[in-house]
């Protein structure tokens, strides 16, 4: 059975392809899903690709993804400059995984230097666009 990948994106995500073309790119969540997918599907993998502006609904997702994921690669956005609860979260799964990030985030306002979520990842990825998604998925394939 093929390795399973929850892709998890967090606040304002879903504005993607309107929101600071010139920070983010002008590509679309449904467009980096669909990229994904092909990726994942060319690796021998499988992945749910989910977007939540709400912290509550995030943990949630992590909560229920022990039973259903291999991996998780998770953009958390605003969130990993605030979230103890995804963090903690993520430990309690016990699952590989890769924190990504679209813009460079050391390259930006000094409150996004720190992230709660990179501590307990495998692996980060910022800086590369949305390509660090799919670099994501192709390190979560070495690491299972």
């Amino acid at each position: 059975m093929a390795k399973k990948i929850l892709i998890l994106n967090g606040p304002n995500l879903n504005m993607l392809g309107t929101r600071e073309p010139e920070t983010y790119g002008s590509q679309t969540l449904g467009e980096v899903e669909q990229l994904c997918i092909k990726r994942a599907t060319s690796l021998g993998l499988g992945v749910e690709f989910l977007q939540s502006n709400s912290e509550g609904e995030l943990v949630d997702y992590i909560q229920g993804a022990k039973e259903k994921f291999d991996g998780i690669i998770i953009n958390p956005a605003a969130y990993s400059h605030t979230s103890i609860a995804i963090r903690d979260a993520l430990i309690s799964v016990d699952l590989p995984i890769i924190e990504v990030h679209i813009s460079n985030i050391f390259k930006r306002e000094t409150f996004r230097h720190h992230s709660y979520v990179s501590p307990v990842a495998n692996g980060i990825i910022c800086g590369l666009g949305t390509k660090g998604y799919l670099l994501a998925l192709e390190a979560l394939v070495e690491q299972l």
